[in-house]
């Protein structure tokens, strides 16, 4: 008799010790009476709640659980047996070996824990130029009595390497999250004995043994295995369980099926469905698979584009300032003779020419980008990886989710010529339904499309008999149902279509039952394989009349069968899917596929989603025979990419950042951390687990491409704000030094005195604080985003002298106009009002690439800070404070002529500007 069976991930099948097998691997008569009473428990809980819901007669209920309680009556009378004595087919390795062993290769870990110290990391953090060199300039105004500079200059960079420290800190609980999800023990033979030991303590050479519910413990290869069945899902993202075989010694493996896809190989961290084994260990902690992944987490996160820009940015300004520094403090010191005040002047120049405020500025544009991303249902970990999702050119990212639904659907129910039949979906609906097994994703599919379609199916019209549940063997489930109107009894067999053709005897065809000849087996096998060529996952259906007077039916009754027709599963893509991928395409991100699935099914994706899958379909194989050149060539080329294992995902992503890309990656699974850490930008989902949220920089709560539309959009917005104030800042502040160093030459005194040129810059610094609240273009968002030291340097180039050709005006009427030449004070006075203000206006010109004021429009906030500074600028002279800082009231007709200036300065710089901006389009 067959009862109905209740699966369990766990507990599908019982031990293998525990059925007819090597004497190795039979389980003490103690540990077998446990897992049949364990066994029996189960079954009835399930018989409990089926006679509750009046599913099934007592009577029935007590007949199935008496057969099983018979099960257990034998295993409790075999303890009072000697245990008789093992006999292992394999002895294993002894325990000396084991501890030899255990010293050579290390403790089975996937990754030796790498715990850097709180020192470590400032001292990482402190060798950034720009914070070295902030902390130099910090240092001498404060030596040199400038407290106030010091105070800014220092306090910029002990912000920067605060959040720096703190987001290093969190990136390495996602190597400790991988490290803690294996930490259970395995079942090895030593010295001829089955003995259960730590996983760490596992070596190569160890003969481990296998059951459901079991985890793999290290990269083994099967010696001995009957009905074994792998999830490794967390390695390669298959949602199925896989056979594993054993390979006969000395024979590869099947071409096309080597690393993770070889049958006689299991890896670490992968688990046991169903089934048995032995297996002999070949690798063990960071050797492994999953070992291999762990190491990439522990390792240093690889330096994104945003770090190189920064850090190339700041060597440019320290160019810059390694020539002029000098030249202003030699020119001044033999002009003067007084080197200790053209120290001071030079030392003046230098804090003029570092962007200090740049790390306010950067993590003030950040923290209000996260805050506005999280509106949008995107979530920022690591601030610094906003700019790089507003630069990412292209996106990786796997269908399952972002261009499928994630779930499983009866896509088709056909009869066995392939036309649809109502009746193929009743009778598949009652197997789903009525079976008291574990649903699998396809019951499911079935159950939903039957419910809405209760008018014409009722299970309540069918009373079930009886059951042969599910195994891997088979591969088939039936289900024995009486028609409570008719009486009739029917067995309904779903399966796999190979193993429900061998049991069928005829075919159902247009109402005519005939017989399934050779000729009708082919055509129904040509009508499968093209199902499955079109991606479509494709299960039988088959069924016979039987006794309903019978209740006790057996896998041999599952013969004979008359073969009704197919049902054909496929998760849909999304009906977004198609427009979010375009959306991408025009706003320049090319979006590739890389996925674990086979070419097959997401080749039936890309079509229906529209998109364009490049050269050609790359699946992993082909991946592990190209060259590095030939992956580059791949890589740019193709955009769709199949059945690759986890390192193939990351070396994918690391040759297009190696062809200059900058690369966003999606990904939910363990199978993703390399490729997220690898990437410029890891981007996650709130659903995803716990080791890939950890590897990611951006979490989504909700996996749609459309939320990472809008979260690329705000990080272009970003990016350009934070490179307005370097194009403005650089510029300004060359073209300041360029005059300072002019001056220098023929001027008698001071161009400006050293805390005149600090005030000016902390005054003009602070009117760029509103950058991050200011509006951008919207041609600016269309296009990727990313650091063009060449872009800065133009500007730098251009803009600056431009700025210095006023400045040359504004000396002369000084000097001619106002007689300046014998009035050091009207001079700096004069110099800086007309400074402060133009670099402050000059803020609208090069916010953006528009005409300012009438195309483009600065936010608010950033024109009331514009206008306070300017106002403060010119009360300044008038102020109390003047005489601190050495100005003095200027002539009234000064401002007359500083306003023409100005307004010629915009002008000109609108000229300039739009001749750069078309310079550096030409050349992007």
């Amino acid at each position: 008799m067959t009862e109905p069976t209740q699966q369990t991930k766990d507990k599908a099948v019982p031990h293998p010790a525990a059925a007819p097998g090597p004497e190795g691997l039979r389980l003490a008569p103690d540990a077998a009476f446990a897992k049949t009473l364990e066994h029996f428990v189960q079954k009835a809980d399930v018989f409990a709640a089926l006679a509750a819901k009046h599913k099934i007669e007592p009577y029935e209920a007590f007949q199935h659980l008496n057969a099983l309680w018979r099960e257990v009556a034998e295993s409790g009378e075999r303890l009072a047996e000697p245990a008789p004595v093992a006999q292992p087919a394999a002895l294993g390795l002894s325990t000396a070996e084991a501890r030899e062993r255990l010293a050579k290769y290390g403790p089975n870990q996937a990754a030796a824990a790498k715990r850097i110290t709180l020192a470590a990391r400032l001292l990482d953090a402190v060798k950034n130029p720009l914070v070295l060199l902030l902390f130099v300039l910090g240092s001498i105004s404060y030596a040199t009595d400038d407290v106030r500079s010091a105070v800014v200059i220092i306090g910029m960079a002990v912000l920067g390497v605060t959040l720096k420290v703190i987001q290093e800190a969190k990136a390495d609980t996602a190597a400790d999250e991988l490290r803690k999800m294996v930490h259970t023990t395995a079942t090895v033979l030593r010295d001829g004995q089955q003995i259960e030991i730590p996983m760490a303590e596992v070596v190569p050479g160890d003969m481990v043994l296998l059951a459901a519910g079991d985890m793999v413990p290290a990269d083994v290869q099967i010696v001995r295995a009957k009905d074994l069945h792998i999830n490794q899902a967390m390695l390669t993202g298959e949602a199925l369980p896989v056979e594993k075989t054993v390979r006969p010694a000395g024979e590869a493996a099947p071409e096309g099926e080597a690393g993770l896809g070889d049958p006689a190989m299991c890896f670490m961290g992968t688990n046991v469905v169903s089934g048995s084994a032995a297996a002999l260990v070949m690798s063990t902690g960071a050797r492994t698979y999953f070992g291999g992944i762990a190491a990439i987490l522990s390792e240093k996160r690889v330096e994104t584009d945003f770090d190189k820009g920064i850090k190339n940015f700041t060597m440019l300004m320290l160019r810059f300032m390694m020539i002029m520094v000098p030249f202003v403090f030699i020119i001044n010191g033999a002009t003067s003779g007084d080197w200790m005040g053209a120290f001071m002047f030079a030392l003046a120049v230098a804090v003029g020419l570092t962007p200090e405020m740049l790390p306010m500025v950067v993590t003030v544009c950040l923290s209000k980008g996260a805050l506005a991303m999280s509106k949008h249902k995107v979530i920022v970990k690591r601030l610094d990886a906003i700019q790089n999702f507003g630069a990412i050119d292209v996106l990786c990212t796997d269908k399952t989710g972002t261009l499928t639904q994630d779930k499983i659907i009866l896509e088709k129910y056909l009869d066995v010529t392939g036309r649809e039949d109502c009746s193929v979906l009743e009778y598949a609906y009652l197997n789903s339904k009525l079976q008291t097994g574990l649903r699998n994703a396809l019951d499911l599919a079935v159950i939903s499309s039957g419910d809405d379609a209760t008018s014409a199916i009722d299970p309540e019209h069918y009373e079930l008999l009886d059951e042969i549940p599910f195994d891997f063997m088979r591969r088939r489930l039936s289900v024995i149902v009486r028609d409570k109107r008719t009486g009739k009894a029917i067995l309904i067999c779903k399966g796999a279509a190979e193993e429900v053709f061998a049991q069928s005897r005829d075919c159902l065809q247009n109402g005519v039952v005939s017989t399934l000849d050779a000729e009708h087996r082919e055509t129904m096998q040509q009508l499968v394989h093209d199902l499955n060529d079109d991606g479509f996952r494709v299960v039988a259906l088959a069924y016979k009349e039987v006794d309903g007077e019978r209740h006790d039916f057996g896998v041999a009754d599952e013969a004979d069968l008359t073969l009704m027709g197919y049902l054909a599963f496929l998760d849909p893509p999304k009906d977004t899917a198609a427009d979010a991928l375009a959306t991408m395409l025009d706003h320049g991100i090319q979006p590739k596929i890389v996925t674990g699935d086979n070419a097959v099914i997401t080749a039936k994706i890309c079509r229906e989603v529209r998109f364009d899958a490049g050269d050609r379909i790359i699946t992993g194989d082909m991946v592990a025979a190209m060259s590095p050149s030939e992956l580059s060539e791949a890589v740019e080329n193709c955009h769709v990419f199949a059945k690759l294992d986890p390192m193939q995902k990351e070396a994918i992503v690391a040759a297009l950042r190696a062809r200059g890309h900058v690369v966003g990656f999606m990904g939910d699974g363990i199978n993703d951390a390399p490729a997220l850490r690898a990437a410029d930008v890891g981007i996650s989902v709130d659903s995803a687990v716990d080791v890939a949220k950890e590897s990611a920089d951006i979490i989504l709560l909700e996996k749609s491409l459309h939320v990472l539309e809008h979260g690329v959009v705000e990080g272009r917005k970003i990016f350009f704000n934070i490179t307005k104030y370097i194009r403005m800042g650089a510029s300004s502040n060359f073209g300041n030094m360029f005059s300072v160093l002019g001056a220098s030459a023929f001027l008698p005194f001071l161009p400006m005195l050293p805390i005149q040129i600090l005030v000016n810059n902390l005054m003009y610094d602070f009117s760029q604080t509103a950058i991050p609240t200011d509006n951008v273009d919207e041609d600016i968002v269309k296009a990727p985003r990313r650091w063009r030291i060449d872009d800065i340097r133009h500007y730098i180039v251009w803009l600056g002298p431009v700025s210095s050709i006023f400045d040359y005006v504004t000396f002369f009427i000084l000097l001619h106009v106002f007689g300046a030449w014998d009035n050091a004070a009207l001079f700096q006075t004069g110099w800086f009002i007309e400074s402060l203000l133009s670099q402050t206006l000059i803020v609208h010109v090069i916010r953006t690439d528009r005409i300012p004021f009438l195309q483009s429009r600065s936010s608010l906030a950033l024109g009331m800070t514009t206008l306070a500074i300017c106002a403060v600028g010119v009360w300044l002279p008038f102020s109390p404070l003047a005489a601190s800082f050495g100005l003095v009231v200027p002539p009234a007709h000064y401002w007359g002529l500083i306003a023409l200036v100005i307004f010629a300065y915009m002008c000109l710089a609108q000229i300039v500007k739009t001749w750069v901006v078309r310079r550096i389009a030409a050349t992007s």
